[in-house]
């Protein structure tokens, strides 16, 4: 054991409100009722969590009419649009909303734009699950704007009347060049400063800390992961080598050549499990100094999704 190394934990890192709320739905759902249970997409984007549940009895499927009629269809944290919400009802089936609360925010927000007749902007990922749950929460006047390539193209019908919202797992950084090129496009444009969760702001405020006393970090989370995606992108734009990892087994002894100083923090949907089992991986073959670094304290938590009654 030649190496050794000080380890950075970020604070708060891994799990957060609406994942927890997720989770704990498909859990206790599983727990109520009888399998089968069954989740439209992945509940959240993490494939160690997926495989628990899984083998908890749960089954994910891609399109409702995977799902028998009158069995038990719940909806991912990422939410779904109003034609899911309707067909699952005409396919019978008896649906449970895992949408997280922050999310729904955002799609009551797109309502009321569309009810008082505004074109509507989603700033964030084309193809994303939540940026098109949140598209479909309405019929029409709404486009995806995802670079500021596309800012400076978009043709809203009325560009006097022009709303915007935005994906919560992006960026300040990703938001605001867009949000500058629509604000001179459109001078009366409305919107918030960004829809960016608590959660994702958090952590990316604790992985540019971590970056700064860090020479290599690694996020653990898994590819199809954006909030795991933009921690990553946060620390190189520190100038930090950084890696996003599943797990241990991603890791590449060559990215701790002349390391001293190892970075580590956990997408939202990670669970803490995983941060444990690289600092195992890393005590299996050196000397570590743990240091947790101190940072925001989430205390907030989300009420359970209340579970209906329901005979099959």
């Amino acid at each position: 054991m030649g190496e050794s190394y000080i380890v950075h934990l970020a604070e708060p890192r891994g799990f957060c409100a609406g994942v927890e709320r997720a989770i704990d739905t498909v859990k206790k759902s599983l727990e109520k009722y009888r399998e089968p249970i069954f989740v439209l997409h992945e509940i959240v984007h993490n494939k160690h969590v997926i495989d628990e549940l899984r083998d908890r009895g749960a089954i994910f499927v891609e399109h409702l009419t995977q799902i028998p009629r009158g069995e038990i269809c719940i909806f991912s944290a990422h939410g779904v649009s109003a034609d899911v919400e309707s067909y699952a009802e005409q396919l019978g089936l008896y649906t449970i909303d895992a949408t997280c609360p922050l999310v729904t925010s955002v799609h009551r927000m797109v309502e009321k734009y569309h009810r008082d007749d505004y074109d509507i902007l989603i700033i964030g990922h084309h193809n994303h699950p939540e940026v098109l749950g949140t598209a479909g929460r309405v019929k029409d006047k709404v486009q995806v704007v995802a670079t500021r390539e596309e800012a400076e193209l978009v043709e809203p019908v009325d560009p006097s009347k022009v709303g915007y919202v935005t994906q919560t797992t992006l960026t300040q950084v990703d938001i605001a060049e867009i949000v500058a090129v629509l604000q001179k496009r459109f001078p009366k444009i409305k919107g918030p400063s960004s829809n960016i969760c608590f959660a994702t702001q958090n952590r990316q405020d604790a992985v540019t800390v971590l970056a700064e006393k860090s020479e290599v970090v690694f996020v653990v989370g898994s590819k199809n992961s954006s909030n795991s995606n933009r921690l990553k992108e946060v620390a190189e734009r520190c100038n930090v080598a950084a890696h996003l990892i599943d797990d241990y087994r991603d890791i590449d002894r060559s990215w701790l050549e002349n390391v001293r100083h190892i970075g580590i923090t956990a997408g939202a949907s990670a669970p803490e499990r995983l941060v444990a089992g690289v600092l195992d991986w890393l005590r299996s073959f050196s000397r570590i100094e743990v240091r947790t670094d101190r940072g925001v304290k989430e205390n907030i938590h989300f009420p359970a999704q209340i579970l209906p009654e329901i005979e099959r």
